[in-house]
């Protein structure tokens, strides 16, 4: 069983839909595709170059949110590797099953084939920041480590962020942040930028408005509420600068 593709979901109510989805085309510059289900709830954003990580959907119930899919060669058996480690089933639609994980945060196992990441050089959206509850931080550290088998950063009790190494060829990255409260759990999109001044100017620019500036990230609110970071990162490799 592993991992080949990896996308970032953004739900939003299908009332904020249309407007969400035109506004995060522009600031990752890319194309809305032709939507599809039977509501018209799912749409891709087609990257300039390489295959696309980004997808959106409207929704009827909830806040909306941030979630991943995973794309396997073998579902059952991810699906399975998921609940061992602790993940629950929380439905499946059509071919995909939905999870989440200890901490509460929504996750979908799909069967998919591998892409090519054509990143650009100044700024990329390609990090999911799972945000978690201090008493659960560690244990869901461990499960999205052993979920992916990818190598976590090494963490103390001081940490407040553990990154996992991801694949060179994939094109979503997953941070976790320590909260220092018991807000549930939750996830947001990271971008990464070569110039961080430029790209706020350019993201106020198309809607947004900046929630605070902080020493390596600026916390942004798009046009419908929705909040996400710019960060001092290389947009090709997604390290930090």
């Amino acid at each position: 069983m592993r991992i080949r593709w990896m996308y970032l979901f953004l739900d939003t109510p299908a009332a904020d839909a249309g407007s969400s989805w035109a506004y995060w085309a522009e600031v990752t510059r890319s194309t809305v595709s032709p939507v599809r289900g039977e509501h018209g709830q799912f749409a891709t954003l087609l990257p300039v170059t390489g295959d696309a990580w980004l997808k959106v959907q409207s929704v009827e119930a909830g806040p909306g949110g941030v979630h991943l899919d995973i794309d396997t060669d073998d579902r059952a058996a991810f699906v399975a590797h998921a609940v061992g480690l602790g993940a629950a089933v929380r439905t499946t639609y059509h071919d995909v099953v939905v999870l989440r994980s200890p901490a509460g945060i929504v996750f979908c196992a799909t069967v998919g084939g591998a892409g090519s990441v054509g990143r650009r050089v100044d700024a990329v959206a390609d990090q999911a920041c799972l945000d978690i509850p201090r008493s659960q931080f560690a244990a869901e550290v461990a499960f999205w480590r052993d979920l992916t088998g990818w190598v976590a950063s090494e963490m103390s009790d001081d940490d407040e962020f553990v990154s996992l190494r991801r694949p060179a060829a994939m094109p979503v990255r997953i941070l976790l942040q320590r909260r220092d409260d018991e807000t549930p759990a939750s996830a947001h999109v990271d971008f990464a930028t070569a110039d961080r001044d430029a790209e706020t100017e350019r993201h106020v620019r198309a809607g947004a408005e900046v929630v605070s500036v902080h020493g390596q990230w600026t916390v942004l609110r798009d046009p419908v509420g929705r909040i996400y970071c710019l960060t001092d990162r290389d947009p090709i490799t997604g390290a930090p600068r």
